[in-house]
């Protein structure tokens, strides 16, 4: 018989599709509704001119007016109750098998029960069933693992980068150790290498370190991460351990990694809190990069060394102040399918 090959797409793979959950007042979202909206609406935008767009919403007919500056004939709704707008955590995870794409089903709890997620948990079972994916694209129930898209990287060669913290916190899989969970991701995504960072965190995460605010793959062999050069930042000691980690780590080919740091993004306080901003959290789509900005001096600075990971693809800066109110970012708000996921 022979062995099945399953590939995990790397994020700059041609793409399909992007999915949102467009905020609502029912969410934590309320109080800033109008301002985390005009955010929404340039994403929108930005992905709309490149590539469908798939917008969950409760309410399409409240949500189109919004929508009326993107390109109508690249939008797509699906009607679906939310618990919040978090694409990129509760999202379908799409691997290939055999070349043919299908729709892995992981459990959303909320990042270890610290949030409501019942209706969020449901999100791709429902898109499924309103045939937003392509005919013949299988759906794959894998509740029995509680799994973020923002919690894992693929270089889409096998090799996969990930947190101890977060993948190791116990409100998540409880049972599994680190040779468990390891297990599970060759087994469900092919991989052949996962590099483990045990360190790095920022003020104000909810995630339990979530990579993707920390360290992404921009290329097989190029890695973008937030490096801090304060020393009295507390954030500097974790950083810069985690910046050895990522010298430390090797390509299957057993090259070192080119490395490409992001700044630390300047202090975002609000409400007395500080809030985890980070360049790291960027979305790559067809032929552009999607870049969170602060309104701060650090702004340029991430634009510039991003384009030095992508040079072929448009760098976008997105004003995204009002994401990182509730703690979260533009990659957070998105989840992308590869080619031919969404038709």
């Amino acid at each position: 018989m022979p062995q099945k090959s399953i590939i995990l797409p790397a994020e700059w793979a041609h793409q399909s599709a992007v999915q949102i959950a467009w905020p609502g007042m029912h969410t934590d979202w309320s109080e800033i509704l109008r301002e985390v909206e005009v955010c929404f609406m340039e994403v929108a935008y930005e992905i709309s001119k490149r590539q469908t767009l798939v917008v969950c919403c409760e309410n399409p007919t409240e949500v189109k007016p919004k929508l009326a500056h993107c390109l109508q004939e690249n939008l797509r709704f699906a009607k679906t109750p939310t618990n919040d707008t978090w694409a990129r955590d509760f999202g379908g995870i799409t691997v290939l098998e055999n070349g043919k794409p299908c729709i892995l089903d992981f459990t959303f709890n909320g990042w270890g029960m610290k949030f409501p997620s019942n209706r969020d948990n449901q999100i791709t079972r429902n898109l499924f069933h309103q045939n937003i994916f392509a005919d013949g694209i299988p759906l794959i129930n894998k509740k029995q693992f509680a799994l973020e898209g923002g919690s894992f990287e693929s270089d889409g060669q096998g090799t996969l980068l990930t947190t101890a913290e977060c993948l190791l916190e116990p409100n998540r899989n409880s049972w599994m150790d680190r040779q468990a969970i390891e297990k599970m991701f060759k087994e469900l995504f092919g991989i052949k290498q996962i590099l483990w960072i045990n360190n790095g965190f920022l003020i104000g995460d909810d995630t339990d370190s979530h990579i993707d605010t920390l360290a992404r793959f921009c290329s097989p062999s190029k890695i973008a991460y937030v490096k801090c050069n304060d020393e009295e930042d507390e954030h500097f000691e974790a950083l810069n351990a985690m910046e050895k980690e990522l010298k430390s780590f090797t390509q299957s080919n057993g090259d070192s990694y080119e490395l490409i740091a992001l700044p630390m993004a300047e202090k975002v306080i609000f409400e007395g809190d500080q809030l985890p901003a980070t360049y790291a959290n960027f979305l790559i789509i067809n032929e552009a990069v999607l870049v969170p900005t602060y309104g701060t001096e650090t702004d340029p600075i991430a634009l510039e060394q991003l384009k030095k990971a992508f040079p072929e693809r448009e760098i976008v800066g997105i004003n995204c102040s009002p994401l990182i109110k509730q703690h979260g970012s533009l990659h957070c708000i998105t989840m992308q399918y590869p080619a031919g996921v969404v038709v």
